[in-house]
């Protein structure tokens, strides 16, 4: 679900474009099994959409100052395609954990028929339909804790999740928009964000301010570059896929 946003006073608004993209597609995305942090590669069909979100920036007249990133692969590889195709290499990409996936606790790396079988049908449908409901947890001993890995070093163990509620994701993210992200637009920076699903759709949620219930059902495709127009408040005017532009 998609809703623009639209105001009769925006003419007399400054706006300002920000630009969302959903990494390309990943191989546990095309094979149908929980991601969160885990650092998997894009698949052949993720590089090409990465190299078409390129295409359709750059036919539509796009360019950036700085690029932000997750630190997972395959939203480094997506930034890395989309801003060499663009001839963009040499602006600034930041990644950050704060815009990495939402994490599946103890979900991440199963199928969903195991996750089910293992789990229950509903602790995997309610912390997928539910804002506050969180996967199964992992025991902070588990390899798969960002805390026993050697990328998230010197960050706060206390402050890693061992798996994430959207709430969850939102309270980890927000800070960082608010700190780093925003500023960077106050000073007229064009800017390109390059996450995931869920933190992007948490992002879509204080732009266009939405209800749980709301942000529950977006969808957002892969390798598809979102335009936002936002005001001086940073709440959206009005969004749309690139490929739309008219």
């Amino acid at each position: 679900m998609l809703r623009a946003i639209t105001s009769p006073a925006s003419a007399q608004k400054k706006v300002t474009q920000l630009v969302l993209l959903r990494h390309g597609q990943s191989i546990w995305n095309r094979d149908k099994i929980f991601t969160g942090w885990s650092d998997v590669p894009l698949s052949p069909k993720g590089e090409k959409e990465a190299e078409q979100a390129a295409y359709l920036l750059k036919q539509a007249g796009f360019t950036f100052d700085l690029c932000f990133s997750s630190t997972l692969q395959r939203a480094r590889t997506t930034s890395r395609i989309v801003l060499a195709s663009m001839q963009l290499n040499e602006i600034p990409v930041h990644e950050s954990w704060r815009l990495n996936e939402r994490h599946y606790g103890a979900l991440e790396g199963m199928a969903r028929w195991q996750a089910i079988k293992k789990f229950g049908i509903w602790p995997i449908l309610g912390c997928q339909i539910k804002f506050d409901a969180a996967p199964p947890y992992l025991d902070s001993q588990d390899p798969r804790f960002p805390g026993n890995q050697p990328g998230y070093t010197g960050i706060n163990k206390d402050e890693l999740p061992l798996g994430e509620s959207m709430q969850q994701t939102l309270a980890r993210f927000q800070p960082y928009w608010k700190k780093t992200i925003q500023p960077e637009i106050q000073q007229g920076r064009r800017i390109l964000i390059v996450s995931h699903k869920n933190t992007l759709r948490t992002l879509m949620m204080l732009l266009d301010q939405l209800t749980p219930r709301q942000v529950m059902k977006l969808s957002l495709a892969t390798g598809r570059p979102l335009v936002y127009e936002l005001d001086q408040q940073y709440n959206a005017i009005r969004h749309y896929y690139v490929d739309h532009l008219k």
